[in-house]
């Protein structure tokens, strides 16, 4: 766990004792690491070295915390943002217009107007629809805007159905079988300079075959625009490469991914861009948290209830995801235990019939891999507390995103005067 490791017998994050943390901010609370961080985004940018100077773009969705976002910034990464108010923290860390990318299937003419004011660098348009939308906006405020069409190649990315994203039964991109003659329209229309295509199948890929079909198919249809005279300069090959949740898992390396694309890739002649965000955040942040009480029962593995709950970590009541949960002072025993959150649903379990350390009411836990669509997915729901969330620095820690509670959340509602 390269940023978070046992000392004396208690985890730490980098030089920072858990408890420490614990202690000073409460429970539960998101905890990252910048060594780790830092280390991820530069691990993928060393993957890519066959590569000539590929644009590298966060995925916001993944951990939009602006400190985050500022820490890869510095690291040379732009922002591939889903959202206005994506794009607003990318803008606020201090990354560059014209190193952000507005994807979304869904993206609202207000957000293609604050877009287009912020001058960002492209445009992923996902329909012919979207395109002259844009067409006309830009036209109105006398601008052109950079764009590339995502293409759906119709793969299926062998991952968990939510999070797949290029069969041609998903709501994003334009079929290939369509894209051609979709670029063609959107390249003679007023206000856009069509420049590229992307594509982005799907998130937490365990093998480097899906992503290579749809690679291959977005040059095929390279070659063919450009055999009619379309110019394409900008290939965006997104994200998606997985991590290993589970012990024993096995993904492939930045270094394997890298030397795929530059295969696949060669000959193209165009500037690639990658939208890494899992494989940057995910093993750089734990969520720690605190027991409430061990329930026992006789004749089943006991429920551990921690203050945690599917609201502040939504991926295993929403996906059936997979946390290792570990004890911060592990006394060496092991057992089975049901992991459980405090929330009224069902739902609000973390695993079942667990192998994993005994733990007693009091002691500290933290769920693992959880720097990527943890704190960025929580909620309130229940009117619990929103989390926070913590960055590590050495032997520093600071709060970059305060708990939110319940009563400040009851400040902003209001009740009508005739009720």
């Amino acid at each position: 766990m390269e940023g978070f490791s046992y000392r004396d017998g208690v985890l730490q994050a980098e030089d920072v004792p858990l408890p420490r943390i614990a202690d000073a901010v409460g429970t539960p609370v998101y905890v990252y690491s910048l060594g780790r961080l830092t280390a991820q985004a530069r691990a993928f940018r060393a993957g890519l070295a066959e590569l000539d100077d590929p644009h590298l773009a966060f995925a916001v969705k993944a951990n939009p915390n602006l400190a985050v976002l500022r820490a890869l910034g510095r690291e040379g990464y732009g922002a591939d943002v889903v959202s206005g108010g994506e794009l607003a923290r990318a803008l606020a860390a201090g990354i560059a217009p014209a190193d952000i990318v507005f994807s979304g299937v869904g993206k609202t003419r207000d957000e293609l107007v604050q877009g287009l004011d912020a001058g960002i660098g492209q445009f992923n348009l996902e329909s012919e629809e979207e395109g002259f939308e844009l067409s006309a906006l830009a036209s109105e405020r006398g601008k052109t805007a950079p764009c590339a069409l995502r293409v759906n190649p119709d793969v299926d990315a062998r991952t968990h159905d939510k999070i797949s994203t290029g069969r041609r039964d998903t709501k994003f991109g334009v079929p290939i079988d369509r894209a051609a003659a979709t670029f063609a329209t959107l390249a003679r229309a007023p206000g856009l300079r069509m420049r590229g295509l992307a594509v982005h199948i799907g998130s937490q890929l365990a093998e480097l075959g899906p992503l290579e079909d749809a690679y291959t198919r977005l040059g095929e249809l390279m070659a063919a625009l450009r055999a009619s005279g379309e110019t394409i300069s900008h290939a965006d090959l997104g994200g998606g490469l997985g991590v290993a949740y589970r012990p024993g898992e096995s993904f492939p390396s930045a270094e394997d991914y890298g030397a795929m694309v530059a295969r696949v890739a060669r000959g193209w002649n165009v500037r690639l861009m990658f939208e890494p965000g899992r494989f940057i955040a995910a093993e750089a942040g734990v969520l720690l948290t605190r027991i409430i009480r061990v329930k026992q029962d006789a004749e089943s593995p006991p429920f551990v209830v921690v203050d945690a709950a599917m609201n502040d970590l939504a991926r295993p009541a929403l996906y059936g995801a997979w946390h290792e949960l570990a004890a911060v002072a592990p006394t060496g025993e092991r057992g089975r235990a049901h992991i459980v959150g405090p929330v009224c649903e069902t739902g609000d379990t973390f695993a079942m019939n667990r192998d994993c350390d005994v733990l007693a009411a009091g002691d500290l836990a933290v769920f693992l891999t959880a720097g990527a669509y943890g704190a960025t997915m929580a909620s309130s729901y229940n009117s619990r507390a929103l989390v926070p969330e913590v960055l590590v620095n050495g032997g520093r820690f600071t709060v970059v995103a305060e708990r939110i509670e319940p009563a400040a959340m009851l400040a902003a509602e209001r009740v009508p005067e005739w009720l």
